[in-house]
């Protein structure tokens, strides 16, 4: 008897959870699991503000797959199409001619991507904050900024390489605001020539508030804790233009920056606009409570699954119906473990569960010791936020291997002083090289 054959699209939270989990309870005889994704590794997007503000090793905010899925095959590529109707999905590898790929089940959590607006120069402009790589991008790019402007007499382009715009209030914003204006402040010790005053962080948020998911009044904690550190919050405040840098607001004010990082939302992934399976308004894939993907009249897509960021689940424990659970890491792996058990008892011939997740509450960084959250009811700020904040992710990210690698990289911080070095050559590596070598005709 051949195994069955489970297709997993997406290497994030949800692919990397429930294909570890279905390789472990169905064994290899049974099913034979592969996993795409271009990337060879998981990110854990809530390491991201301290990967980037050089509180951990960016390496370490990062979970191979190949190490993690032993018992899986590993596809370091991008489906580009998937026909249910053929059990078939279309792959393009890293290198090399695009191939079909068969299957019985399919898992389709490829994530979600930014959410965007037609916004003049943001695309030449701006940088998303969702990937190591954008990461490591913004935490080179600031302390450049540092340096351009510790080195120029002109007092325009100080102003200009100082001032660092982040658009949305949500955790990805307010967190990565927050740990880079902490990692600028630690590194103007070794810039005399600098003082915090000069640095202009802003905030602008098209909203009344910051950090909706902690509560309107630690969510008002918050600003006011940024305010009081000197940032610019701009709250009912749209961007309306960043061509050549300039940033213009919906409140008429304009300010000349070099680093503008949006963070406003997420949508689904794109790839799934190239399927066959029902979508809702939103671009996400329908689901039931059990994750089966469903079509219009809810009737469930055999072999079909999804979960996370591009899914459309409903929350069974929410007070109003009809509502769909959030798209947050939270959601992401307890909704891989359910979904890996369902798909494990459709094969076994077994019933399925329900995902009825109680929300369990929300803890956000502010920088170094700095934090707010809301746990079961309880609120908490400052330091012991900041430590639950920690504990949390800590105890979230995949792998004892990562966990203590965290650990002691939070460990050294204690005696030894971050490093606030920019490695910028990441971005250009063959610019010295090709800037010293000669051009050849291919004639000669």
């Amino acid at each position: 008897m051949q195994p069955v054959r489970i297709l997993v699209v997406g290497g994030g939270h949800v692919g990397l959870y429930a294909a570890m989990r279905m390789s472990r309870k169905l064994g290899r005889r049974t099913a034979e699991v592969t996993i795409v994704d271009p990337q060879p590794h998981m990110t854990y997007q809530p390491f991201l503000p301290e990967a980037a503000a050089g509180n951990i090793s960016p390496r370490h905010s990062v979970v191979p797959l190949r190490r993690e899925l032993r018992k899986c095959h590993v596809l370091a590529g991008e489906v580009t199409k998937i026909e249910h109707a053929r059990k078939i999905a279309t792959v393009a590898p890293i290198v090399g001619p695009v191939r079909e790929v068969a299957y019985d089940h399919i898992v389709v959590v490829p994530g979600s991507v930014s959410r965007t607006l037609p916004i003049p120069g943001l695309r030449e402009q701006a940088v998303g904050f969702k990937t190591i790589g954008e990461a490591i991008y913004l935490r080179n790019k600031v302390l450049d900024q540092l340096d351009v402007a510790a080195t120029t007499t002109d007092s325009e382009t100080r102003k200009r390489a100082l001032t660092f715009v982040f658009v949305g209030g949500g955790y990805a914003g307010i967190e990565a605001l927050a740990e880079m204006e902490d990692m600028a402040h630690d590194a103007l010790r070794y810039y005399p020539e600098l003082s915090k005053d000069d640095m202009h962080w802003m905030l602008i948020e098209a909203s009344q508030r910051i950090l909706p998911e902690v509560g309107r009044d630690l969510g008002a904690y918050a600003a006011e804790q940024l305010i009081h550190r000197g940032l610019d919050i701009r709250l009912g405040t749209r961007l309306e233009s960043c061509v050549d840098g300039v940033v213009k607001l919906s409140d008429g004010d304009s300010y000349p920056a070099d680093t503008i990082v949006w963070t406003a939302g997420v949508k689904a992934h794109p790839v799934l606009e190239q399927t066959d399976l029902p979508r809702d308004e939103k671009g996400r894939v329908t689901c039931s409570p059990t994750l089966q993907i469903v079509d219009p009249a809810g009737d469930v897509v055999e072999g079909a699954w999804s979960a996370g960021d591009c899914a459309a689940v409903p929350d069974l424990t929410a007070e109003v119906p009809g509502t769909m659970c959030s798209p947050s890491a939270q959601h992401a792996v307890r909704q891989a473990k359910v979904l890996a058990d369902n798909v494990a008892a459709v094969i076994k011939q077994r019933p399925v569960h329900e995902y009825r997740h109680k929300y369990a509450g929300s803890v956000a960084s502010l920088g170094l010791h700095k934090g707010v959250a809301q746990v079961y009811g309880i609120k908490l700020k400052g330091f012991p936020a900041w430590f639950m904040h920690r504990s949390y992710h800590v105890s979230r990210i995949p792998s004892w291997n990562r966990r203590v690698r965290v650990v002691i990289d939070w460990t050294l911080a204690l005696f030894l002083k971050r490093e606030v070095v920019s490695l910028g050559e990441l971005h250009q590596p063959r610019v010295p090289f090709t800037d010293v070598t000669p051009a050849v005709s291919a004639d000669r």
